[in-house]
């Protein structure tokens, strides 16, 4: 099977590189040259247009930005729709709105093409090494075709069911994780102006019912002070506000989603679109005037966990 795939960012970049550590024939697409001439040393071929890419290629994979981009990519006059045919798969690995995926993926069929959703979870340390989780929404016959190359890319996969499920679950998991850094945030500071030692405090909530993901993870580089999640303000702010602009959509009563939106757009204006999104915390050592620094934990995370082939779940 060939592979294109557009998109070579800091999650996008990463699973292109386990296709490619994996022996699948590549073809990318990137705006920024530096980016895709790592490629070429690295054994890929490089497109110059999407369509073109799409012509040449069997699946299709896309791992943007917004679903602004993803549009650009996709319907743009050199754009991925109009280099489809028949039995083409398109793969959106982008965190996306589910209504978004929908309306291309009808674009998709009309090319007598398969369109599928396939957003990742679970940092780009973990999709360094093929570790991430990544959910999948549509046909479950194209989902079992390509289950080979999802399970390359990720360690634990899941159907979720019809197109656009995916993305939904993804925009869920998002908001809880920016829930609980925001979170994270209080409780260092509460922890920070109890004198309690960081460092202990950092093991008893890894073992407590406390616990979480995000606490498991970002907390060592909020303790560091490098904040570098490699995953940006923007980027949680877009998630936020799909997962809210969901639940408007669907006339669903919240309460703390909202806040959460209002308090990421004051990160943003405070430390930059281009901020690390850990950095969020940085309004309550601001505002307490206090930092959350301690020794022993590292500047950026990586995966410890080897690489193994992927499976459903």
């Amino acid at each position: 099977m060939k592979i294109g795939f557009i998109g070579l960012g800091n999650v996008g970049g990463k699973l292109a590189r386990s296709l490619l550590r994996n022996k699948f024939d590549l073809m990318v697409r990137d705006l920024d040259t530096n980016l895709t001439n790592n490629f070429i040393n690295l054994g890929a071929k490089v497109s110059n247009t999407p369509k073109n890419l799409a012509e040449q290629v069997d699946l299709i994979i896309t791992c943007l930005p917004s679903p602004r981009i993803c549009a650009e990519v996709m319907e743009a006059d050199n754009g991925v729709i109009n280099g489809l045919s028949e039995n083409k798969i398109w793969l959106e690995m982008s965190t996306t709105d589910e209504s978004e995926i929908k309306r291309l993926g009808e674009k998709v069929v009309a090319k007598k093409s398969v369109p599928l959703d396939a957003p990742v979870s679970g940092g780009c340390h973990r999709a360094a090494t093929g570790n991430i989780a990544i959910f999948v929404g549509g046909e479950r016959k194209t989902f079992e075709k390509i289950l080979p190359v999802l399970t390359v890319m990720g360690q634990k996969i899941l159907h979720t069911g019809e197109l656009g499920s995916a993305s939904i679950l993804k925009v869920i998991t998002n908001y809880l994780a920016s829930v609980h850094l925001v979170a994270l945030g209080e409780a260092w500071t509460v922890a920070k102006k109890s004198n309690l030692d960081l460092t202990k405090s950092y093991k008893g909530i890894a073992v407590s019912s406390g616990n979480s993901f995000v606490h498991e993870t970002e907390s060592q580089v909020i303790l560091n002070g490098s904040y570098n999640i490699n995953f940006t303000m923007d980027l949680v702010l877009k998630d936020t506000s799909l997962f809210n602009d969901l639940a408007n959509k669907l006339n669903a009563q919240l309460e703390i989603s909202p806040l959460i939106v209002d308090i990421f757009k004051d990160g943003q204006k405070k430390y930059g679109s281009r901020a690390w999104s850990s950095m969020i915390v940085k309004r309550m050592e601001d505002l307490n005037k206090i930092d959350f620094r301690t020794d022993g934990f590292p500047e950026e995370l990586t995966d410890s966990e080897p690489e193994e082939k992927g499976y459903e779940i």
